[in-house]
């Protein structure tokens, strides 16, 4: 029996090196040319208690080498501390008052998620039905994006006429808990929706990093507007899924330039950012769940386990961890860490199984969705 799990594991890690997408490539394709008029943008903000990264994330905004019209629309979704003043201190500084709309976030109503909320305002409340903006460019508070980057996302819409274009952007990775958990959460990412599959046209799978989104306006509203993914949890994945579907052309990349300044210093801090959405990812299935405990127990944890066991037991399972570190080894150096986080990947996993069932439970108890001192459900 316990061959058979080696052997298993051994074979999942050859298929994943070989035929999967090869998700794990850190890849850049070459910026399309300019386009031959830039369009305009409106950038929209949802924020909620972001005091801390909204400075950041604005002044970096208006930093940017974009030749077109662009202006932002912040969502003030009722913070609690001084967000909307911040925001006004560093367009007055910038010389921006004219370029930043800040709306004043209602409630969250019943069948809503909380950011879909606050973006769902900022487009129906900040653009108006005279304003011809091209593309609205989703952003998170707390991201400081690099100098360039709403030129590249235009430049691809434009050159391929895409619908909607993201950047996963280079998450902080300083402190031990964070060197363990977030390169993972990006190599896992990159597992459920490798970006060359994203990127094809023709095949279904639909993908998003919602701290930098852009998205065709007309493309918004033919799918009917974010009342389309009311009710999402994973809501950048689930705009790109409705965009792409019909054979609509989406792009997901990583970003080299473009970095989140949200910091975790503790584990227990990433656990429970993981557990937000973890079991909606299972879509709430006890079925799933078991089968994502047996999975990452089989594909992770047990290869370096399986080495204190019999001769081609150790042997397949020595195999399996070696080409998990080295699938790993490239998104570890893209976070410029160093390569013995590699090899550690079996521990990160099983951190995140925990983040699993504790994302399971509190759905169970009626607490899921936790965020910003929200309790949200998709149901």
């Amino acid at each position: 029996m316990i061959l058979w799990v080696s052997l298993l594991s051994f074979t999942i890690w050859l298929w994943m090196w070989l035929g999967h997408g090869s998700f794990w490539r850190i890849e850049r394709e070459e910026v399309p040319p300019e386009p031959p008029t830039w369009p305009s943008v409106v950038v929209v903000i949802p924020a909620r208690d972001e005091e801390a990264g909204i400075v950041e994330t604005l002044r970096s905004l208006w930093s940017q080498d974009y030749p077109g019209k662009f202006r932002v629309v912040m969502v003030d979704d009722q913070c609690r501390d001084g967000t909307a003043d911040s925001a006004r201190a560093i367009a007055d500084r910038m010389d921006r008052t004219d370029d930043l709309t800040i709306v004043a976030g209602d409630p969250l109503p019943t069948g809503w998620t909380g950011k879909v909320w606050a973006m769902n305002q900022g487009v129906e409340r900040g653009l108006s039905g005279a304003d011809n903006a091209d593309y609205i460019l989703f952003s998170d508070a707390d991201i400081s994006h690099g100098g360039s980057s709403l030129r590249e996302l235009v430049c691809r819409v434009e050159a391929h006429d895409f619908d909607l274009a993201s950047f996963m952007v280079r998450l902080h990775c300083g402190s031990t808990a964070e060197r363990l958990m977030i390169p993972a959460f990006v190599f896992f990412f990159r597992m459920l929706y490798p970006f060359r599959r994203v990127n094809d046209v023709a095949d279904p799978l639909a993908g998003a990093a919602g701290g930098t989104m852009l998205v065709r306006r007309a493309a918004l509203d033919r799918i009917g507007g974010l009342a389309a993914i009311r009710y999402e949890l994973i809501d950048d994945c689930a705009l790109a899924r409705e965009i792409k579907r019909g054979g609509h052309g989406i792009w997901l990349g990583l970003s080299r330039d473009s970095t989140s300044t949200r910091r975790y210093c503790r584990l227990s801090e990433i656990l429970h950012m993981v557990a937000r959405t973890a079991y909606t990812q299972l879509n709430y299935s006890t079925v799933r769940l078991l089968g994502c405990i047996a999975g990452l127990l089989i594909v992770y944890v047990a290869p370096p386990v399986l080495l204190v066991a019999g001769r081609w037991t150790a042997v397949c399972g020595g195999l399996a961890w070696f080409i998990m570190t080295l699938l790993y080894l490239p998104m570890v150096r893209f976070y410029r860490q160093s390569p013995w986080w590699a090899a550690v990947l079996p521990v990160t996993a099983l951190l995140y199984l925990i983040a699993t069932l504790l994302s399971a439970w509190r759905w169970h108890t009626g607490r899921g969705g936790q965020w910003k001192g929200r309790h949200q459900s998709s149901t």
